[in-house]
């Protein structure tokens, strides 16, 4: 089995609804997405993926939609007042947590046509959570 890895950090802003503590409020991360893609079989060039592939689409993905935006759940109460005031937003049906926004990554990297094994979020430098996939 052979294995790459590629890392790609980001800002980005949400907050969590139906929870008691500070992540209730909005506030920001400097996250780091820790993208695992694996094949049995190198191919013809001997890689499993090229990481300029990787940079050119996910990374590409996740600048333009995740990076310094705010990912709120689609039944943010405050979600209509940071679009009315032109905010960077970008809208998940699903509670923002790390375990969501690292699925929404690998749902992402997947739709691509790479060979996704998991992705993690590191919403802090001691923190993380993973999405394996089915």
């Amino acid at each position: 089995m052979f294995r790459v890895t590629q890392h790609i950090d980001f800002c980005y802003g949400h907050r969590l609804l139906n929870y008691d503590g500070k992540c209730k409020h909005l506030h920001g991360h400097n996250g780091r997405a820790v993208i695992e893609l694996e094949r049995d079989a190198l191919d013809d060039r001997g890689m499993v993926v090229d990481f300029s592939d990787i940079k050119a689409s996910v990374r590409t993905w996740i600048d333009n939609q995740l990076d310094h935006r705010m990912i709120l759940c689609e039944n943010d109460p405050a979600l209509p007042f940071l679009q009315e005031l032109g905010e960077r937003v970008y809208i998940i049906p699903e509670n923002p947590t790390a375990e969501n926004i690292a699925k929404l990554i690998y749902d992402y990297t997947l739709e691509q046509g790479f060979p996704v094994r998991e992705v993690s979020l590191w919403e802090t430098p001691n923190a993380f959570a993973t999405y394996c996939g089915e």
